[in-house]
C-alpha cells in the first residue's frame, strides 16, 4: 500500500508538540482525557456550549475536561467514545435537539 492517509488535527498538533520539544520549546501537554474530549467535540463541529447542551451536562463540565481540570467518568466517558465512534449519530441528534429549542 503506497497511499497515504490524511492526519487528524489532534495528530497533527501531536506531532507539532513532538517537534517543539525536539527544538527546545515548551509543548502543550495533553491528557488522554482530555484528548478524548476535544475530540469527540470536534467530531461532531460544535461549541462548548452546543456540546454540552447535547450531553445534558454544563458547559463548565465540557470546559473543565478539554482543561484538564476535570476527567470525564463512567457513562460521559462512554458517550464521548461513541461520539468519536459514531459523530454521524451524535449530529443527527444535536439537529433534532437544537430545533425543538
Amino acid at each position: 500500500m503506497t497511499g497515504k492517509t490524511k492526519m487528524t488535527t489532534e495528530g497533527t498538533e501531536l506531532l507539532q508538540a513532538v517537534k517543539q520539544m525536539k527544538a527546545g520549546k515548551k509543548g502543550r501537554v495533553y491528557t488522554p482525557e482530555q484528548l478524548l474530549a476535544i475530540s469527540a467535540r470536534r467530531s461532531v463541529k460544535l461549541t462548548q456550549r452546543q456540546f454540552a447542551r447535547l450531553l445534558n451536562v454544563s458547559v463548565d463540565s465540557v470546559q473543565d475536561w478539554e482543561q484538564g481540570r476535570r476527567s470525564p467518568r463512567g457513562a460521559a466517558k462512554t458517550v464521548l467514545r461513541v461520539v468519536i465512534s459514531h459523530p454521524e449519530v451524535m449530529q443527527k441528534l444535536s439537529q433534532r435537539s437544537f430545533r425543538n429549542l
